[in-house]
């Protein structure tokens, strides 16, 4: 990642105020020390539960299809689902926005 700011340094110059969302494998003071001098909000988190609540509520690993871009449709169509709850869920206050329960039907 810092190989692509010091890169592209216009990605963070010029859109100010961005939040990066990466999983685990980003972390050490550091590499937040840089990203908080740059105005970037590190958000790892959020990408590990998300991830959690895809592979765990969603199942996509049990997609059902035989080609490529069956499965990947498949595998976006569970996205937006999870995305659609999460924004909903958000905005209707709900004490647990990653949850699908609701919806499970």
């Amino acid at each position: 990642m810092q190989a692509l700011l010091a890169a592209e340094p216009a990605l963070v110059r010029d859109r100010p105020g961005q939040t990066l969302l990466a999983d685990k494998n980003y972390y050490g003071r550091e590499f937040e020390r840089q990203l908080a001098h740059l105005g970037v909000e590190l958000l790892r988190q959020l990408i590990e539960s998300v991830n959690d609540t895809l592979k765990g509520q969603l199942d996509p690993e049990q997609h059902g299809e035989c080609t490529p871009g069956g499965v990947a449709v498949r595998i976006l169509q569970r996205l937006l689902a999870l995305t659609a709850a999460i924004s909903h869920n958000h905005k209707a206050g709900a004490p647990v926005i990653r949850s699908l329960t609701a919806y499970d039907h």
